[in-house]
């Protein structure tokens, strides 16, 4: 069986010394354990360690684990591509979604909240490698994203997330991330300061973490291969 109390040892000291090297505060990153094929017991393994964000890439395994600990205090992300026709599985049961890159995304999730009376935040996600058969929205298109949600009354951008293009080195991945933290200094405003940068995976978050990661998403460097 996987040592997860071990890895998030291990993850954790990795934090503290990228924190460390940064020059940042430890307490200003967490842990979004990434839940993905992953059983229930292993989410109920993680909230014994006190990991209680959890995120989930699938709109129809989302619901399943969400309804399993229904009273627990977790805090749900959904991390991967939202299609407009899951939304109702997602808007209102999770804190907060990761991927939003278009406005057509932004509107139709408005929209259902204000029909359910609730409020739901979100992140941009950006495009910063410029891969054709990458999702996110483009550097020069985020203005315009983030002026649409602003202008909302049902949704909230807490910040950006990206990913970068796959790399054999962790180092790769830090120019991306580098880029978006770029973006948020350039067009947080005092009406949306743009907190939250989600960034890193286990492959590379502790570059992450020193570019700037208030989140990282973690799944097999916690939990071990995926079923």
């Amino acid at each position: 069986m996987i040592d997860v109390a071990n890895n998030l040892r291990v993850i954790e000291g990795k934090i503290s010394d990228a924190c460390e090297r940064s020059e940042r505060n430890v307490a200003d990153v967490s842990i979004v354990a990434v839940t993905k094929r992953f059983s229930t017991e292993v989410i109920g393994r993680a909230l014994d360690l006190s990991l209680s964000k959890m995120g989930e890439n699938y709109a129809q395994e989302f619901e399943g684990k969400r309804e399993c600990f229904l009273g627990r205090s977790i805090e749900w992300h959904f991390i991967g591509q939202l299609q407009r026709n899951k939304i109702k599985k997602v808007v209102g049961h999770a804190q907060l979604i990761h991927a939003v890159d278009t406005l057509k995304l932004a509107k139709a999730i408005s929209t259902f909240a204000e029909s359910v009376d609730l409020f739901q935040d979100v992140l941009c996600a950006v495009n910063t490698s410029g891969e054709a058969q990458k999702s996110g929205v483009s550097p020069d298109a985020l203005p315009e994203l983030l002026s649409l949600i602003e202008e909302s009354k049902n949704i909230r951008c807490l910040g950006l997330m990206t990913m970068p293009p796959l790399a054999k080195h962790p180092e790769e991945s830090r120019s991306y991330f580098a880029k978006l933290r770029e973006l948020r200094d350039q067009f947080a405003t005092e009406n949306q300061p743009l907190k939250e940068l989600s960034i890193g995976t286990s492959h590379d978050y502790e570059i992450a973490v020193e570019e700037g990661a208030t989140m990282v998403r973690l799944g097999t460097v916690l939990f071990g291969p995926r079923p």
